[in-house]
């Protein structure tokens, strides 16, 4: 029997003993590192940007930029209020929106240049095609085209004749081998456009007539030429008997019923005529003048229209993309030229043209 209180069962007491200081920082150790190995890492402290300084030259280069824009706006309201019209301005101040059709006054009677078919009630020649060209600029097609025959004492006038029932036509431009003169230019109602063509004055006769080199050579003869002419200056100088008729073709009437003995105008007149003389009853004569013949339009007394027409011309001579002019020469005078040589008909090379005083927006490409 075992002394009171005791027991077989009773487990040994074990007392335990306070740890070490060594133990006790070990642990410590120990329980950081496992911290560390468990929490991630604390996030990089941001970096405090400084506060922005006032920067006075943007202000100033800001204030710049309104100034010039301002500087500019006011330039372009100075150049729209003062300076010279737009074309826009000068459609207005002609007219042209306002008429249905376009009529242009011609000749009716000289192949190659001006010349009406009455069976085919055809129109055709370099003025012809002058005229297309400058309706299309206008804004008319070409059926919106009206041609009249026009005599030279009316071209001043601006009266021309309707083929259908002879009745006298005001037309708005006057496109009919008309030459640029002074005398002309001081006329009233008469304002040139152009010049579209350079040409120069020759002589016409029947085949088998002396040569004809100089003016000097018709001295004391007849010879027909146009009423209110530039060819007649030449003639009455040189004593020639000079008799004028409207048409030319009245010329070569008088000049094949033997009533004259020579014809003297434009050499691009004479030579249509010439290039259509299958019987070779006529021959040309060049007479080696210095001086050259302008043909010029007329467009009485609108300016605005005088200038939207050398609009079409300067542009038709600059442009070098623009071949109208050419396809004209090409078309109708060129032709004609291998039936009348050595005669010269006209020159190959549109007359320049200076520029219009037009106003364009820096955005605009009207005139080259």
């Amino acid at each position: 029997m075992t002394e009171r209180g005791s027991s077989r069962f009773a487990w040994p007491v074990r007392r335990r003993t306070p740890p070490s200081p060594e133990d006790i920082a070990v642990r410590d150790i120990d329980e950081r590192e496992a911290a560390d190995r468990q929490l991630p890492p604390p996030p990089p402290e941001p970096i405090m940007e400084p506060p922005p300084r006032f920067n006075l030259a943007v202000f100033r280069l800001a204030g710049l930029g309104l100034a010039l824009v301002l500087a500019l706006v006011l330039a372009l309201i100075r150049v729209i209020g003062s300076g010279p019209p737009s074309i826009a301005q000068l459609r207005a101040d002609a007219g042209v929106a306002g008429w249905p059709v376009l009529t242009v006054g011609v000749k009716g009677d000289q192949p190659g240049i001006g010349y009406y078919d009455k069976k085919l009630n055809l129109w055709s020649g370099f003025d012809i095609d002058i005229a297309y060209m400058i309706a299309e600029d206008l804004g008319f097609r070409r059926q919106e085209v009206r041609f009249y025959a026009i005599e030279s004492e009316d071209r001043a006038r601006m009266q021309a004749t309707d083929p259908a029932n002879q009745q006298r036509v005001p037309v708005k431009l006057v496109i009919a081998s008309y030459s640029i003169t002074a005398e002309r230019k001081a006329m009233a109602g008469v304002n040139f456009a152009g010049p579209y063509l350079y040409t120069e004055q020759s002589v016409v006769t029947l085949e088998g007539h002396p040569p004809v080199n100089t003016f000097n050579d018709l001295a004391g003869k007849k010879v027909c030429s146009l009423s209110a002419s530039t060819s007649t200056n030449a003639l009455t100088q040189a004593r020639a008997i000079v008799v004028t008729r409207n048409l030319v073709s009245d010329c070569f009437d008088l000049l094949h019923k033997h009533q004259v003995e020579a014809i003297s105008t434009d050499a691009a007149i004479l030579g249509g005529y010439k290039a259509r003389d299958s019987g070779d009853t006529i021959h040309h004569w060049d007479i080696g003048l210095d001086t050259s013949e302008q043909w010029g339009i007329n467009v009485g007394e609108n300016k605005a229209l005088q200038t939207l027409v050398n609009v079409t011309l300067y542009k038709s001579w600059k442009d070098p993309h623009d071949d109208r002019w050419e396809m004209a020469y090409q078309n109708n005078i060129q032709p004609e030229i291998a039936k009348n040589l050595p005669t010269p008909l006209a020159v190959a090379e549109q007359p320049p043209v200076g520029r219009p005083d037009v106003r364009q927006l820096p955005w605009e490409n009207d005139l080259p």
